[in-house]
């Protein structure tokens, strides 16, 4: 008995290789643009979380010893600055610009000890902010590039310092003058390298 293989039969079993193999190529292409999908919105949340959520920065000199060390790895809340208006006491990351350009580096940690409205004070070693002696305990010595102010600050700026006291140790307000709230990047706070040091400030 002999069987003939009419032409459509024949059409139909040479075809199925090659929709199988345009199936497989639709497969992987979407396979692949499913997979480019998630990486451009992974790095979509990476940039927006960077630029306005938090970032780490790293301590370069020691204007800010002894709480902060050269080298530590610092958690910087940046949401925060479309919150609330900076406060005394806390640290903070100032960015220069080229109106503000206070030194050779494009950030600076400083902790702030004055607010709009306040008249701050160094005098006899010590800080003074309307009047009132601050205590200050994140420092381990008393002021030693001598007096200065009174300075009433600006509605909108901050008198910042570092928590070095040191003679000439910190490039600060006291050399700058006050500074816009618009420059700060946001707050540090906390250490987080190396462990041993790692906390909230």
């Amino acid at each position: 008995m002999s069987f003939f293989v009419g032409r459509n039969e024949s059409n139909q079993a040479a075809s199925q290789p090659r929709n199988v193999k345009q199936a497989e190529v639709r497969s992987l292409t979407h396979e692949l643009w499913d997979w480019t999908k998630s990486i451009l919105v992974a790095l979509l949340v990476v940039i927006l979380v960077h630029q306005f959520g938090f970032n780490l920065s790293t301590v370069r000199g020691h204007s800010m010893d002894p709480t902060l060390q050269e080298g530590e790895w610092l958690f910087v809340n940046k949401a925060i600055t479309y919150f609330k208006s900076p406060q005394r006491g806390e640290v903070v990351i100032l960015k220069e610009t080229e109106e503000y350009a206070f030194t050779q580096h494009p950030f600076l940690v400083k902790r702030v000890v004055a607010v709009g409205g306040d008249e701050v004070q160094g005098r006899g070693g010590a800080l003074y902010v309307n009047g009132a002696k601050v205590d200050e305990p994140y420092t381990d010595s008393a002021i030693e590039d001598g007096d200065f102010g009174p300075v009433h600050i600006g509605e909108g700026r901050v008198f910042v310092m570092g928590d070095n006291r040191h003679a000439a140790a910190s490039a600060d307000s006291r050399r700058f003058g006050e500074v816009p709230v618009s420059l700060i990047q946001g707050q540090a706070e906390y250490i987080l390298w190396p462990f041993a040091m790692a906390g909230k400030l």
